[in-house]
C-alpha cells in the first residue's frame, strides 16, 4: 500500500512544482517595464502653455511610450520652486534673467538654448471701449490697468518701456504671470493689461490688441535647458531638441513667437 501511494504523491508534487515554475518563468517584470511610459516633467513659463502643450502632444506621438507633464507659472515662481527642491527635468523661461538664476543655483545640466522671443502689447476689451491707443494712455486717470509683477519677465519688460517712455503706470494689481493679467482683462476686472502678443492672439475675440512701437525696445528672449536633477536626461534632451527643432519652431511661429 505504501509503495503505491508514494509514487502518486511524487507525481502530484512534480506537477505542482512544474506549474509553479511555469507561472514564475513568465517575464512579467520585463513586460511591465517595457509597457511603463517614460515621463519627464517640464517647468515652463505661463506664456508657453498653449504652444508647449501642443509640442508635448506631438512629442509623445513621435516617441511612443514617452509622456510629458507640464507645470506652467511665472518664470520667477518656477525658479523659486526649483531652488526649494521641486522636481523637474526641463526648465523653459520667458527671459534670460530667470534662467541665469537657475544656472547660478547649480540647477542646469548644460548650457541653455534660446528658442523664441516675445513682444509686449496692450490687451483691452473687444472694441476698445476705453480708447486706449498708445502706451501713454495706460496712465489715464480712472483706467484700471493690470500688469505683471516686476520680477516676472513680462513685468520687467513693462518697466523697461516705462523707463524709456517716461510714462509711469499706476496698476490696480501686479500679477504673478502674464496669463493672470490676461484673465483680468477677459473677465472684465481690468480695462487694459500689458501682455505678450502671443497671449492676446491666443485669446481670440475675447480681447483686442493695441500695439505700441516702444515694445520693440523690450523684447524677451526665451531659453530652455535640461536640469541636473533629471531622472531621464536622455528624454529631457530629446524634448529640448524638439522645441528647438523644426517641429517646435513651426508651432511657436504659428502662435506668434519671434525668433530668438
Amino acid at each position: 500500500m505504501i509503495k503505491r501511494v508514494m509514487p502518486a504523491l511524487a507525481v502530484g508534487l512534480l506537477i505542482a512544482a512544474t506549474a509553479g515554475c511555469g507561472s514564475s518563468s513568465q517575464p512579467a517584470s520585463s513586460t511591465t517595464a517595457s509597457a511603463a511610459p517614460q515621463k519627464i516633467m517640464v517647468f515652463a513659463a505661463a506664456s508657453l502653455k498653449k504652444t508647449f502643450t501642443e509640442i508635448g502632444d506631438q512629442f509623445s506621438k513621435d516617441n511612443p511610450g514617452a509622456a510629458v507633464e507640464f507645470s506652467f507659472a511665472g518664470s520667477s515662481d518656477l525658479v523659486t520652486q526649483l531652488t526649494q527642491g521641486a522636481h523637474a527635468d526641463v526648465f523653459a523661461s520667458a527671459d534670460i534673467r530667470n534662467m541665469d538664476k537657475a544656472a547660478q543655483a547649480g540647477l542646469l545640466s548644460g548650457a541653455p538654448v534660446s528658442f523664441a522671443s516675445n513682444t509686449l502689447t496692450i490687451a483691452v476689451a473687444p472694441g476698445n471701449p476705453k480708447g486706449v491707443n498708445v502706451f501713454a494712455d495706460l496712465a489715464k486717470p480712472g483706467l484700471n490697468v493690470v500688469v505683471c509683477a516686476p520680477q516676472v519677465p513680462c513685468g520687467s519688460a513693462t518697466q523697461t518701456v516705462e523707463t524709456k517712455t517716461g510714462v509711469t503706470l499706476n496698476p490696480v494689481s501686479e500679477e504673478s504671470s502674464v496669463t493672470d493679467v490676461l484673465n483680468k482683462v477677459t473677465s472684465g476686472q481690468a480695462d487694459a493689461g500689458v501682455v505678450y502678443v502671443t497671449d492676446a492672439a491666443g485669446a481670440g475675440d475675447k480681447v483686442a490688441a493695441v500695439s505700441f512701437p516702444e515694445a520693440a525696445g523690450a523684447v524677451n528672449t526665451y531659453p530652455i535647458a535640461t536640469l541636473r536633477q533629471s531622472g531621464n536626461p536622455a528624454l529631457a534632451s530629446k524634448f529640448v531638441d524638439t522645441v528647438t527643432g523644426p517641429v517646435g519652431q513651426q508651432i511657436l511661429t504659428k502662435a506668434g513667437f519671434g525668433t530668438p
